[in-house]
């Protein structure tokens, strides 16, 4: 197995791999994707949106982030289903505000990147981020779940 290419994301400056992810309103995962950097997030969405609507046929609407715009990305849905994609903007680039429905998705990458391995890009090869990536949310579901209620 040769090792997974990275790449050079020129907007944030940055070396290595991008993860794509899908999660549910709850901030749960249904679908990850790893790429290298040098690939654009519209075009890093189509295999991941693929896998998503055989899984998941029944997702109406995604909501998305503006590296998710434009004739590219349209395509990209009209070809892997039915969906309706909903892109959500900064309002005000100075000041923090929280944005409906982005943050679920900045909240999923905050959770998982509490594991140790998934802080940096420190594996070799994009299926093993992938695992790690699930794991860390198995993880998760299995904390909450086994959590003792406190309700008497």
């Amino acid at each position: 197995m040769s090792l997974a290419p990275q790449g050079f994301d020129a907007g944030k400056k940055v070396t290595g791999r991008k993860r794509h992810i899908l999660v549910d309103t709850f901030g749960l995962l249904l679908g990850v994707s790893v790429l290298p950097a040098n690939i654009q997030d519209r075009d890093g969405a189509r295999d991941l949106l693929s896998r998503a609507r055989r899984r998941f046929p029944f997702i109406e609407r995604i909501f998305a982030d503006a590296g998710y715009q434009g004739p590219k990305m349209a395509k990209t849905i009209a070809a892997t289903g039915c969906w309706k994609i909903e892109i959500v903007k900064r309002s005000d680039l100075h000041r923090f505000v929280v944005l409906p429905k982005r943050w679920v998705v900045e909240r999923t990458f905050a959770w998982i990147s509490q594991n140790r391995r998934l802080m940096r890009d420190f594996e070799r090869y994009a299926g093993t981020v992938v695992a790690f990536v699930r794991l860390a949310m198995i993880r998760l579901l299995l904390k909450r779940l086994t959590k003792p209620s406190h309700c008497s």
